[in-house]
């Protein structure tokens, strides 16, 4: 029974060293693995239904004279609720959910995200709002190449609306 006891202790971990030791010394090395340099590398098509990242000619950028623009879109809870939706899309990660400044992203900038909350921010006209949205400062991304035209102007209304409860 002892004899029998020791086979089973010491067989399974001399098994597994032996087989160990045969994929280290007799498996394929990577030095016979083919090896493709990036700029020798031909790349494959994007899948179908894939976004490209350059810029599509339907989004168009800030114009230099967008501090005097109004915004079009009227102030109603439906386009306060889609702005809601596109903050949580292309701000809440740094700006915080809040527009505080204490996101989960923008925690780790110095200096941290401006505060969307504080008067300076309320006292910006519509365009002045758009364009410091879009082309940013510090560690701000360009979301002039990100965000739509189509949800650019909710947000200033949403943006407009964290000004007021803060």
């Amino acid at each position: 029974m002892r004899k029998l006891t020791l086979f089973f202790v010491v067989a399974p971990p001399l098994l597994g060293a032996v087989i160990f030791g045969y994929i280290l010394f007799r498996a394929p090395r990577m030095t016979v693995q083919h090896h493709v340099r990036e700029f020798q590398m031909v790349l494959p098509a994007p899948p179908a239904g894939t976004a490209s990242v350059t810029p599509s000619p339907n989004r168009a950028p800030v114009p230099a004279g967008a501090a005097g623009l109004v915004n079009p879109v009227p102030a109603s809870p439906a386009a306060l609720a889609r702005g809601a939706v596109y903050y949580g899309y292309y701000c809440a990660f740094c700006h915080g959910d809040s527009g505080a400044g204490d996101g989960p992203v923008g925690n780790s900038y110095v200096p941290r995200p401006a505060d969307l909350r504080l008067p300076r921010i309320a006292s910006y006209r519509d365009g002045e709002l758009l364009r410091a949205m879009l082309t940013g400062a510090g560690h701000e991304p360009v979301l002039e190449r990100v965000v739509p035209p189509a949800h650019r102007w909710p947000l200033v209304i949403y943006l407009r609306s964290l000004t007021s409860r803060g």
